[in-house]
C-alpha cells in the first residue's frame, strides 16, 4: 500500500467528457484525450490494499487490482501493464466498455465513493501502447496441433490469443467482413474507437493467429468439415438471437432490431457507406429497452440528427442508492446516466408497448403504450394509462435469447443445449462433443465483456489440456520479465 492515507486525502475523480455540443458533431470517443493521466496517480493511491480485496471477487477475470493500482500510483507503468496483462488480454476493451463490477465490490465503497478502478485500468493500457510496451508474444515452439475458433468477439479473441501463445496453430472464423464481432459492429465508435481493435488484431497476427472473415460456420463451411480439418474447435459465436416484440404492427417499415441498426452506423465509420441505410435523421426515434444496447441506440440517433429520442423500459426506474436486497459487495441495479443520456432524449419507465400504428405506405408513425405495475409479483397494465407517442424509427434493444440456431452450427456439430437454450459444457468448457469447446455468450448467455474474456481464457485452458494431455497454458508474466511483455 503505497499511500496509507490516499483514500483520506483524495476524493474520487473520473475521466472528463467532451462538451455535448462538441461530441455530437463527430463519432470520436466522448472522453477528453489525456484527461486521466494528470489525476490517475492520486486516484490509484485511494486503493487501500485490503486484507481481503473484494474487488478480486467482483471481477470475473480475477484482475490483480491492488497490485496495478500500486504501480500506477508509483507511475511504474511498465510493471502496471504486466500485472494488468497477467489476467486480462484486452484491458483497453474492458477499461472502456465494462460496467465495472469490481468497483461495486470495492471495500472503500462501503461508506465512500469507490476507487476509479476502470479509469486506472484504461490509463495503464493506454500508457503502455503509447510507450511501445505492448508487443507480440510469439511462442518459442509450435505444438503441431490446430484449433479453429468460431467467432471473433472478446471471448473468441481471448481464446485464440491464449492458444496461439501456447504454441497451437489457431484460425479464427468470423462471419462478418471484419474481425471483432460485437466489438466491431455492435459497440458505437463514440464508446470505443475501432483503432483499439485493429492494433490488437495486428498483435495477434504477429503472434501467429490467422483470421478468416466472411465465413459463417454452418452455412459457408459445414461444422462437420471444420471438425475434420482441426484437432479442436472453440465456439465463441455469441448469443445473437435477438428477443422480438410480437405485437400488432411489428411488420411496419421502420422497426428494426438494434443489431440491424447499430452495425450500419459503424460501417459508415469504416468507410463502407456515405450514409447509413437506416438513419434517425429528422425522425422521431423510440428505443425499446433500457440497457446498454438501448443507450448505444440513443447516442447513435443523437449523432444522426434525430428530431427526438425516447427510450422505453418496462421495469421501474432503479434507485440511485443500493437496495436493501442488493448489499455490498454485490453488483447493484442502480439508476445510470450514460454519456448518451447526457446528450438528451427522454427515458420512460414502467411502460409496455401494446401496438404500432403506421401510415398508408406501411411506415411506422406511432407507438401505443400503457403503464404497468407489479401486482402480486406480476407486471400488470394500469387501466386508463394508454397513450401514443410519435415513432418514425423504432429500435428493439431487449436483449438476446441464445445462440443462432438457424445457421446449422448447433445441429451439424450435434451439440446439446442447456435449459436456457445455451450450448451446454462441462467444467473444462467442453461440450458433449469431444474436442469441441464453447466460451462466452454462446455458452453463458448474454453477459458482460469481462465475462466473455474470462470464459475465452478458461475455454483455452480446457482446450489446451485436451490437445496436450493436461499441460497448462503459460504462467502469468513476472513483473521483472519485460522481454516477454504482452
Amino acid at each position: 500500500m503505497a499511500d496509507p492515507k490516499g483514500f483520506l486525502n483524495h476524493g474520487r475523480e473520473v475521466a472528463k467528457s467532451r462538451p455535448v455540443d462538441v461530441r455530437l458533431k463527430d463519432w470520436n470517443e466522448v472522453y477528453v484525450p489525456g484527461s486521466l493521466l494528470p489525476i490517475i496517480s492520486k486516484q490509484a493511491s485511494r486503493c487501500m490494499d485490503c486484507g481481503i480485496p473484494f474487488c478480486h471477487n467482483g471481477c470475473p477475470l480475477g484482475n490483480l487490482i491492488p497490485e496495478w493500482n500500486d504501480y500506477a500510483y508509483r507511475e511504474d507503468w511498465g510493471a502496471a501493464s504486466e500485472r494488468l496483462h497477467a489476467t486480462n488480454n484486452f484491458p483497453e476493451f474492458t477499461g472502456r466498455l465494462c460496467p465495472a463490477p469490481c468497483e461495486s465490490a470495492c471495500v472503500l465503497g462501503i461508506n465512500q465513493p469507490a476507487v476509479t478502478i476502470k479509469n486506472v485500468e484504461v490509463s495503464i493500457i493506454d500508457k503502455a501502447w503509447d510507450s511501445g510496451d505492448v508487443a507480440p508474444q510469439i511462442p518459442e515452439r509450435l505444438s503441431g496441433k490446430t484449433v479453429a475458433v468460431i467467432g471473433s468477439g472478446p471471448a473468441g479473441l481471448a481464446a485464440a490469443q491464449q492458444l496461439t501463445r501456447a504454441g497451437h496453430t489457431v484460425a479464427v472464423y468470423e462471419r462478418a467482413d471484419r474481425v471483432g464481432g460485437l466489438l466491431r459492429y455492435g459497440i458505437p465508435e463514440f464508446k470505443m474507437e475501432k483503432r483499439h481493435i485493429n492494433r490488437r488484431i495486428e498483435q495477434m497476427r504477429a503472434e501467429g493467429t490467422r483470421f478468416r472473415t466472411g465465413i459463417e460456420i454452418g452455412r459457408d463451411l459445414k461444422a462437420t468439415d471444420l471438425r475434420k480439418r482441426y484437432d479442436a474447435v472453440v465456439i465463441a459465436a455469441g448469443a445473437t438471437t435477438a428477443r422480438d416484440l410480437p405485437v400488432p404492427g411489428r411488420e411496419l417499415n421502420g422497426i428494426h432490431q438494434a443489431m440491424e441498426y447499430l452495425p450500419l452506423a459503424n460501417k459508415v465509420q469504416e468507410g463502407d457507406f456515405v450514409a447509413p441505410p437506416i438513419t434517425a435523421e429528422g425522425k422521431h426515434v423510440v428505443v425499446i429497452g433500457g440497457g446498454d444496447t438501448g443507450a448505444d441506440c440513443v447516442g447513435t440517433a443523437h449523432r444522426q440528427g434525430a428530431a427526438s429520442v425516447t427510450q422505453l423500459e418496462i421495469m421501474p426506474r432503479p434507485g440511485e442508492d443500493r437496495a436493501a436486497n442488493q448489499p455490498w459487495p454485490t453488483f447493484p441495479m442502480l439508476y445510470k446516466v450514460t454519456s448518451a443520456h447526457e446528450e438528451g432524449g427522454e427515458r420512460v419507465y414502467s411502460v409496455s408497448t401494446t401496438h404500432f400504428e403506421g401510415d398508408e405506405d406501411g411506415n411506422v408513425q406511432w407507438l401505443h403504450l400503457v403503464e404497468v405495475e407489479f401486482v402480486d409479483g406480476k407486471l400488470t397494465q394500469k387501466p386508463g394509462t394508454e397513450r401514443k407517442i410519435p415513432a418514425q424509427l423504432v429500435t428493439l434493444a431487449m436483449g438476446f435469447t441464445g445462440t443462432d440456431r438457424e445457421n446449422g452450427l448447433v445441429d451439424q456439430f450435434g451439440l446439446e443445449l442447456d435449459e436456457r437454450g445455451n450450448i451446454a459444457r462441462d467444467a473444462d468448457f467442453q461440450t458433449n462433443v469431444p474436442g469441441v469447446f464453447v466460451a462466452g455468450d454462446a455458452g453463458r448467455g448474454q453477459s458482460l465483456i469481462v465475462w466473455a474474456i474470462a470464459e475465452g481464457r478458461s475455454a483455452a485452458r480446457g482446450c489446451d489440456r485436451f490437445l496436450t494431455g493436461a499441460s497448462e497454458l503459460p504462467a502469468p508474466i513476472r513483473p521483472t520479465d519485460r522481454s516477454l511483455m504482452v
